[in-house]
């Protein structure tokens, strides 16, 4: 069984690594398709992220789908929950203890013994799901309608971490919503936003091709800061045009200008992992304005799934490129290039290519 390990930036090998063994209440999968994340890019490029590093070889990879390989002992004799030999699933990359006092008051996303997949946080550190075989929790394994492609199951993750930032900016129905960064999160972001009920939204990036797809996801506008760098002040009138806005590029520089286009007592949610920021207070605090964080999700999993099996949500025009496992490294390097794509999925075996 081979896995696409980190060691240090720019260091990826495919390793052989010997088979997990299978628990009772487990389910052994083989791995169809995975996307390439912000996260994993930050391993593959700087071996981490804030005071986030590599200190041993990891795993990459969270976002995943595939199909049940073997069924656990455990589940076979309560009958199986409905698992069967070839069924295909989404896989939560979620695993929280479920005991501790985070998960006790239903933030799982806070759990202080969460298993998140391909995570150096922890020491040692979460092994990832780029494997070809991967053994999963029955918990994890959400079932994926026969009409909807395994490549589009995987996008399931990042749908989810859109969903969760929506839970943390409460209701968004009737609103205008600017979104800032149109990768493969701030787009699925945007459709999730149209399913909601958002009544209008702008979306701002520095490239054509994210904002191609955001038009795609249902944005009503888009700006390219790049070729309009004063683009938004019109939207700074009248102390600001919008209701809420979700920050996800991880620009310090995107956060501070949403401050003048947000409308007192609007809210900004900051999706996007990135350095340090320097926020004015002054204007955060004359405008009555309220910065919230959003980190990862747990239970918005299953809705993504469900959105997705049902065709209320369509990720198809996010994913750029898909690429074979034993090409990896170019996968990376592609998904990179914003300017080239969007996501770039791993595809792990051509045999289940749908």
């Amino acid at each position: 069984m081979r896995a696409l390990v980190c060691h240090a930036p720019k260091d990826l090998r495919l390793e052989e690594q010997p088979p997990e063994v299978l628990g009772a209440q487990q389910l052994r999968i083989r791995v169809a398709f995975g996307g390439i994340c912000g996260s994993d890019l930050h391993y593959f490029q700087h071996g981490g992220f804030g005071a986030v590093r590599l200190k041993e070889p990891m795993a990459l990879g969270h976002e995943v789908s595939g199909r049940i390989d073997e069924i656990g002992s455990g589940l076979i004799c309560s009958g199986g929950d409905g698992f069967k030999l070839g069924q295909r699933i989404a896989i939560s990359p979620s695993r929280p203890c479920g005991m501790c006092q985070y998960c006790q008051k239903g933030q799982h996303n806070h759990c202080l013994n969460m298993r998140f997949y391909g995570s150096a946080m922890p020491f040692p550190h979460i092994q990832g799901a780029f494997r070809e075989s991967l053994i999963i929790d029955a918990s994890q394994a959400h079932a994926v309608a026969d009409d909807l492609p395994l490549s589009q199951a995987a996008l399931a993750e990042p749908l989810s971490v859109g969903l969760h930032a929506i839970s943390r900016a409460g209701s968004v129905f009737g609103k205008r919503v600017l979104v800032t960064g149109c990768g493969p999160i701030g787009a699925l972001l945007i459709a999730a936003l149209r399913r909601t009920g958002a009544a209008h939204i702008v979306a701002v990036d520095l490239a054509d091709l994210p904002l191609a797809c955001a038009l795609k996801m249902g944005a009503n506008e888009v700006l390219n800061l790049a070729n309009e760098p004063d683009g938004l002040e019109k939207f700074a009138v009248n102390k600001g045009s919008f209701d809420v806005m979700f920050e996800a590029s991880g620009s310090d520089k995107a956060l501070r200008a949403g401050l003048a286009v947000v409308m007192p007592r609007g809210v900004i949610v900051s999706i996007g992992l990135g350095g340090d920021a320097q926020i004015p207070l002054n204007m955060l605090v004359a405008k009555e304005i309220e910065l919230r964080g959003t980190f990862r999700f747990h239970s918005e999993f299953a809705v993504a799934v469900a959105f997705l099996n049902q065709g209320l949500i369509d990720g198809k025009p996010v994913i750029s490129d898909i690429i074979a496992f034993d090409q990896s490294e170019d996968a990376f390097k592609l998904a990179c290039d914003k300017s080239k794509s969007m996501k770039v999925q791993i595809a792990f075996d051509k045999e289940l290519s749908f």
